[in-house]
């Protein structure tokens, strides 16, 4: 059976949930405690040597980096597909999951940990820095989703899977959309309505 070594409030192990449930495969979730360093440990440092979490073991096969378990669950496990067979469409699924990792997710984890202090300890700047660098975000997905039901055409891919986390969390983070983002709203609803994305529990 496979075997996630997993946080469950870390965004990176929360997408490959998501597409382990899309694919709806069965795998045996192995805590592993960040605050307590466990990911530093010499026994995980074996299985990946950055010390970060996901993990997961497939038998004798050992993948790291949230991004590259989920191109792996693709090619080992195809069906459901969630990525286009054209090079062009994987392109733009590879392009925008790296998009979401390195320009939207680290605005929402700036947000989630100033929104955790008292009102009085927030960076206020910060705060406002994070907020803004959001927004940008969320207008560049709108110029991709182009009237389109999902990031890359009509059906959900990994990339959708990698923003679903930190997407449907937003109105946590003190965010509304203002009317130009219409489309972007929709989109959230929709990967909002998907069971893989509702078995997340956020």
């Amino acid at each position: 059976m496979l075997k996630l070594y997993d946080y469950p409030d870390c965004p990176f192990c929360q997408k490959v949930r998501v597409v382990l449930a899309e694919k709806d495969l069965e795998y045996e979730k192995v805590f592993v405690d960040l605050r307590r360093q466990e990911q530093k440990a010499p026994e995980f440092l074996r299985m990946n040597p950055y010390g970060k979490v996901p993990v997961l073991v497939d038998d004798e096969c050992i993948v790291y980096d949230s991004t590259i378990i989920n191109e792996y669950l693709e090619d080992e496990y195809p069906l459901p597909r969630l990525m286009p067979e054209d090079s062009a469409g994987r392109a733009q699924v590879r392009l925008l999951e790296d998009y979401c990792d390195n320009s939207f997710i680290p605005p929402t984890t700036t947000l989630l940990a100033q929104l955790r202090k008292p009102e009085a300890e927030r960076d206020q700047a910060r705060v406002e820095q994070a907020r803004e660098e959001l927004r940008r975000c969320l207008f560049y997905l709108r110029e991709k989703l182009d009237g389109r039901q999902f990031l890359v055409g009509s059906d959900f891919t990994i990339a959708d899977a990698a923003f679903a986390p930190r997407m449907i969390v937003l109105g946590r983070l003190g965010f509304e959309f203002e009317p130009a983002l219409a489309p972007v709203q929709a989109w959230v609803e929709r990967i909002r309505a998907r069971p893989s994305v509702k078995a997340l529990g956020l």
